[in-house]
């Protein structure tokens, strides 16, 4: 019997196969697996993955580590390896990355996260906002859109007296630039702001009716051209596990990451963007697109709100903050053609 201890034993391990040193990124989402960013994030995942050979992988986390707004922290005190989160949820923190969310920059968000992640890896200034984390990439949603429960709103004077979720950032100044009544809440509280009557109305992008289950809720959506805003992301790596990597480990993220992540990441809202139009069409929600007008007033009020991100950018460390700001929307109008 001894004779065959051996070969069997070597056949065990010819079955098995070879054993290969596995790299496991813990990777958290604070929205649902079905949410478009939830989604990319995965496709971000499944690519590292595929790019590695299964040498590198991710474990998506059931349940986020942390609230929206304590995200970037929880990521950057090693809660998690990998994650994703909003600017503007932690409001006075970020300055330079507001430039992406102004009124009219674009009308999709794949070439308005392409364009904001090439320029602002061009300028270290922005990474500087970000010590402790590694940036993966830098993105926006679509653009941003007004919806409400209660009436039509067709010029400025219309968005007064209503009550309005916002997600932070420069989004509550163009709000109340626009004499609007405004209160800081995270995304994934609108369903019960909204059916409870807590909250009129919300400013989101067409992707979010769907997303957070508002489609059936919300009567009225006003759109803009180029939107009204947008709002600025960061997909984000723990810097002490990116810079434990090996050479070849950073080589494989950093080939996922940057423009190919803005890309990925933009493209999935878009998709869902799509979708949410198409939702609104279906529950009888009336849309009306702002009349050359209501646009012209709006950028007669939230012009100084540019000014002041110039000048506040450059008082900061970035030169040139509006030479900056051309580039970007140059960079978009290439990325839309």
């Amino acid at each position: 019997m001894k004779r065959f201890a051996f070969p069997l034993a070597a056949a065990a391990a010819l079955l098995a196969g070879p054993v290969a040193a596995q790299t496991v990124l813990t990777v958290s989402s604070w929205l649902p697996p079905t949410h478009s960013l939830s989604i990319a994030q995965k496709e971000w995942c499944d690519m590292l993955e595929k790019n590695t050979s299964g040498k590198m992988k991710c474990n998506i986390l059931p349940r986020g580590v942390a609230a929206p707004p304590g995200t970037l922290d929880a990521i950057k005190n090693g809660l998690a390896d990998v994650s994703f989160t909003v600017h503007g949820y932690t409001p006075g923190r970020f300055l330079y990355t507001q430039m992406a969310e102004l009124p009219f920059l674009g009308n999709t968000a794949e070439p308005i996260s392409v364009a904001f992640n090439k320029v602002a890896t061009k300028y270290p200034q922005f990474a500087a906002e970000h010590q402790g984390v590694k940036v993966l990439a830098y993105f926006t949603h679509g653009p941003g859109i007004v919806f409400n429960t209660k009436r039509p709103i067709t010029k400025v004077e219309d968005l007064s007296g209503l009550k309005f979720r916002v997600g932070g950032g420069m989004v509550n100044e163009i709000a109340k630039t626009l004499g609007m009544n405004v209160t800081l809440k995270p995304a994934p509280d609108s369903y019960e702001l909204l059916s409870g009557g807590v909250m009129d109305g919300t400013l989101f992008p067409a992707e979010s009716t769907e997303s957070f289950k508002i489609d059936k809720i919300i009567k009225h959506a006003t759109f803009f051209p180029g939107g009204l805003y947008n709002t600025s992301f960061i997909f984000l790596m723990n810097q002490a596990r990116y810079d434990k990597l090996s050479p070849d480990e950073k080589k494989a993220v950093d080939a996922v990451s940057g423009d190919n992540a803005a890309r990925i990441m933009g493209r999935n809202w878009d998709k869902v963007d799509r979708r949410g139009i198409a939702l609104m069409q279906a529950n009888g929600v009336q849309m009306v697109k702002a009349d050359p007008k209501f646009v012209a007033d709006v950028r007669a009020k939230t012009s100084p709100l540019e000014e002041k991100w110039v000048k506040d950018a450059e008082a900061k460390g970035l030169k040139n903050a509006a030479k900056v700001l051309a580039e970007f929307r140059l960079e978009i109008a290439k990325a839309e053609k």
